[in-house]
């Protein structure tokens, strides 16, 4: 029994060792030759260097002169600044949304609330390209052109299912107590909401919000069929970048945006911590 219970044990040590090392040996590796002074093959390392990182800000240096895999940083810049535009806005409208209809469907009852809920999950379950090739149907038909209003319709979508999940999980852990001697004591339900009910529920709607922010900057397939000609997000600038194969700018670009979404998820937490 012993000797099953160690190997059990082992296995189950040996499972998670591998598990996170399947993920993160991935992005160590991309981090490690993000710095690789190496021009053709990032697999060859050649020397230590900064190089990359300041040619994807336009600095032009020593290594980098003979690599113009980036044709313009302003591209690069622009497909940024609307990557965060469309970050922004979906968030504050997903997160409205998918707290509202958390809310709803949980405080109450009327005709066709399963039907809802279920609906609610429908955009996370559907693949990416189906939801994208439907979007653009729609847009079409419609005749709404293209641009940062459709990807900002597009994606809130499915960004509100994820925020309803995560609310609706906070909710299902809350006590009413404090509700009902809120209303024993006189408060009116605006005051109580305010009062009692938001602050319980801003950890999830915080955690709602920014993961919705992190899935927005990610989005490349949706985004890819309903952006049009005039919008690039960041995604989509790396993706065209790599057709042409990958390049050291590329490493170190994924890298900023990894560490990017390391503040985002450590800010999170801290003021998760704070709240509590």
């Amino acid at each position: 029994m012993k000797i099953a219970r160690t190997l059990v044990n082992g296995g189950l040590a040996l499972y998670t060792v591998l598990f996170f090392a399947f993920i993160y040996i991935p992005l160590v590796l991309i981090a490690v030759y993000s710095f690789n002074s190496n021009p053709v093959n990032m697999m060859s390392w050649s020397g230590f260097t900064t190089d990359w990182y300041a040619k994807v800000f336009g600095f032009k240096t020593a290594s980098s002169e003979s690599a113009l895999y980036i044709e313009s940083t302003d591209q690069l810049i622009a497909a940024v600044f609307n990557s965060l535009k469309i970050a922004i806005s979906t968030t504050a409208i997903s997160t409205v949304l998918g707290t509202a209809m958390a809310i709803a469907l949980h405080r109450f009852n009327f005709l066709g609330r399963r039907f809802y809920q279920v609906a609610m999950f429908m955009p996370m379950l559907m693949p990416d390209i189906v939801l994208g090739i439907a979007l653009l149907i729609f847009f079409v038909s419609a005749g709404i052109k293209l641009g940062l209003m459709t990807i900002i319709i597009g994606q809130c979508t499915f960004l509100t299912s994820y925020v309803f999940i995560v609310v609706s999980a906070r909710l299902a852990g809350m006590d009413r107590t404090l509700e009902n001697a809120s209303a024993d004591l006189g408060a009116n339900e605006w005051m109580t909401f305010r009062r009692v009910v938001l602050p319980q529920l801003m950890p999830g709607i915080l955690g709602g919000a920014l993961l919705a922010f992190i899935i927005s900057m990610d989005d490349l397939v949706i985004t890819y069929f309903i952006a049009g000609v005039d919008v690039t997000t960041l995604p989509m600038f790396i993706f065209a970048m790599l057709r042409r194969g990958i390049k050291p700018e590329i490493n170190a670009i994924a890298v900023m945006m990894l560490t990017f979404s390391f503040l985002v998820a450590s800010l999170g937490l801290y003021l998760r911590s704070r709240q509590k």
